[in-house]
């Protein structure tokens, strides 16, 4: 991805851009569900939307569906989209819930288009008619990672990319400053250079192995620090939607690709073992396991500085917050748009660099607060793991939010970061994170007239959802 985008924006006079990569390494990718961001990165690289998915098997997504978190039985889905259309200047969530506080018990989700079409497992892009509810919502693919990456080399090079395939045995800092000056290759040829960029997973082989730049541990509010994955045969309808369902000590994926599903299983080591990890997700798969479990082990958090010196952490070697919603490709994308609009020169000045790490820093709490949302705010006190999470202290940055909405419904808005009013009221309703006020403008509103327009509007969603094509037959006929 980083490769691409460089190549993408900056001239070759500007830059030559050396990619060095092993074979020998293999790909974390175990199947990715993406956040709608993914789709202008394609854009703006100029991939053909239906090319990229034949390539990569992928398949659309709506959103996620949530099993098993606020209580046990409950499930709520996540959507890329609003939840209805604002009344008088109002906000449609304070539709809803004064019509709740009246006792009116039709869910929310009811009034969102994207999660009434995932769930009848139907699909079509959004329009463009701003009249038309059709426009309420985005997507994002469910796409197999380890064709993703070969796909994007195959771009890079096409743009005038130098690839070097080889495994890096060595690093030379330069005397005067600590910067990195070259890298050793076990072939024994040096590649040198002014930027370089750690793309090299949990090792952190330049930002942490060489330059020593720290970490910042957030295991204390997510405690999930193993994932055990496995494809699985497909079964049953291509759904456009992600499913994460809630276990006893953590949570299992599933993705659906075109030629298999993706599944894993995320926990905390400190209440499940490996083996007991592994055989709960074999025993909730959908089909016959097509490969042997394997682990991958993580510390949630994020490195304290994302550039250091010349050195750019991108993807997993800058940080993990936990794959629940989505968000690793998002992190990688985010820190290559912010390294485009911050590039430096020779001189590598202190200010860009220290907007750069601010930058990152609030993508990272923002992601991080969200996940610790989940966790968080459930009634489930059934084994310790959820015990622990349901009351553990959690960041006051969070805490703020959580009670802004509770007391009045009011969701803090923000420019940066990736997750939006809607995203936040799927899962406060959704786990049961309920609203004690309204706002004040429909106090005069009489209740006759909101359940009006809340029940054309769920008449629209429904219509408007029933007539988009299967899931399936849209990807037949346009991928």
């Amino acid at each position: 991805m980083a490769a691409a985008s460089l190549s993408r924006f900056l001239r070759p006079d500007q830059c030559a851009i050396h990619l060095v990569e092993s074979a020998e390494i293999g790909i974390v990718g175990v199947g990715e569900a993406t956040v709608p961001h993914i789709r202008f990165f394609n854009q703006t690289l100029g991939l053909d939307e239906a090319d990229f998915m034949r390539k990569t098997h992928a398949t659309f997504k709506l959103g996620i569906e949530f099993d098993n978190w606020g209580r046990i039985g409950d499930s709520y889905v996540h959507p890329f989209g609003d939840f209805g259309r604002a009344y008088r200047g109002v906000k449609f969530h304070h539709v809803w819930n004064r019509l709740r506080l009246a006792g009116d018990d039709m869910p929310l989700e009811e009034y969102s288009l994207p999660i009434m079409a995932a769930k009848l497992a139907r699909f079509a892009p959004p329009t463009s008619d701003p009249q038309s509810l059709l426009t309420s919502f985005g997507y994002a693919f469910q796409f197999d990672a380890t064709l993703f990456a070969p796909y994007l080399r195959a771009y890079s090079e096409r743009r005038g990319v130098q690839r070097t395939e080889g495994r890096v045995v060595d690093v030379r800092l330069r005397g005067t400053d600590g910067f990195i000056e070259a890298l050793k290759l076990a072939s024994g040829e040096e590649i040198t250079g002014d930027l370089f960029i750690d793309c090299s997973g949990f090792f952190g082989l330049l930002t942490e192995k060489t330059l020593h730049t720290g970490y910042e541990d957030w295991t204390h509010w997510l405690p999930c620090d193993r994932a055990v994955a496995v494809p699985c045969e497909s079964a049953g309808p291509l759904l456009p939607y992600t499913k994460a369902t809630a276990h006893g000590a953590g949570w299992q994926w599933r993705i659906p690709l075109r030629h298999r599903t993706g599944n894993g299983h995320v926990y905390s080591s400190r209440y499940l073992s490996d083996d007991e990890a592994a055989a709960t997700l074999l025993a909730n798969l959908d089909g016959k396991a097509l490969a042997e479990p394997r682990v991958l082990k993580f510390v949630t958090g994020r490195r304290k500085k994302t550039w250091n010196r010349n050195c750019v952490a991108v993807g997993l070697a800058g940080g993990f917050v936990e794959p629940l919603e989505s968000t690793s490709i998002y992190l990688i994308q985010a820190a290559i748009t912010h390294l485009i609009e911050l590039f430096p020169d020779r001189n590598f000045d202190a200010i860009n660099i220290t907007e750069y790490n601010r930058i990152m820093d609030v993508e990272f709490e923002r992601v991080r607060d969200f996940i610790v949302l989940h966790y968080c705010a459930t009634e489930r006190d059934d084994t310790p793991f959820w015990n622990y999470v349901r009351t553990m202290p959690i960041p006051e940055s969070l805490t703020n939010k959580m009670e802004l909405f509770r007391e009045r419904g009011v969701i803090v808005d923000y420019r940066l970061g990736l997750f939006y009013e809607p995203s936040w009221l799927a899962v406060y309703v959704g786990q049961r994170v309920m609203p004690k006020r309204f706002d004040a403008r429909l106090d005069d509103v009489p209740l006759e007239e909101l359940r009006k327009h809340a029940q054309a509007l769920r008449a629209a969603v429904r219509a408007g959802a029933e007539s988009l094509p299967t899931h399936a037959d849209f990807l037949a006929h346009h991928v």
